[in-house]
């Protein structure tokens, strides 16, 4: 099966590529910066990004930037940014990737658990996951030809929390959370949410 992982070189990215191809599944590793590449913020991006891959067996976004703060210190432009990048990135990689899935492909997004656990500070991130399980949830029901779509809602990642000063307490590592991943690329599920084992709402 020939899989793109979008975000490939981020924290989970980079560990879900090294998980799938050691299930010898055969993986474009893409960034903004591969070859190709995307910038998943500028849907001319994707569409390049599309025309030069072409046909896929999955697509799996670990991508999205969101900008965090309070309330009222978000600007106009750092909230754009956000939905661009998380929300509608993500929307327009399956949007603009139909035609490249395979039938019986899927498409694997993802959110976060912050959706289900928000904290001050949070509420882009909190915002932007709930639409993206709701466009999963309503996409699920247009796909045809046994296609099918998924979120995972990963926790905050272990490497993550160190490297930003904090405890990580139960936080799973990127390898952990990589077998979230394979999990919802190997199950027969669509219209789902994916949680990492032991982070279930």
């Amino acid at each position: 099966m020939k899989i793109a992982v979008i975000g490939a070189t981020g924290t989970i990215g980079a560990a879900l590529v090294d998980l799938l191809q050691k299930q010898a599944y055969d993986v474009i590793p893409v960034s903004r910066k591969s070859d190709p590449g995307v910038d998943i913020a500028h849907p001319a991006s994707i569409e390049a990004f599309f025309k030069k891959i072409g046909p896929i067996d999955g697509l799996i976004s670990v991508a999205g930037d969101v900008a965090f703060g309070p309330l009222a210190e978000i600007d106009d432009d750092q909230l754009r940014f956000s939905i661009d990048s998380k929300l509608l990135g993500q929307i327009n990689l399956v949007r603009k990737g139909l035609d490249n899935l395979r039938p019986n492909g899927v498409a694997i997004l993802t959110g976060g658990m912050l959706f289900y656990r928000p904290t001050p500070g949070t509420y882009t991130a909190v915002m932007l996951n709930a639409a993206v399980e709701g466009f999963v949830k309503g996409a699920a029901k247009d796909l045809t030809q046994n296609r099918r779509i998924l979120v995972v809602h990963p926790p905050l990642v272990r490497e993550t929390a160190i490297k930003m000063g904090m405890q990580p307490g139960s936080s799973p590592d990127a390898a952990t959370l990589a077998q979230t991943y394979l999990k919802a690329l190997q199950s027969d599920l669509t219209g789902e949410v994916i949680f990492a084992e032991g982070h279930e709402d």
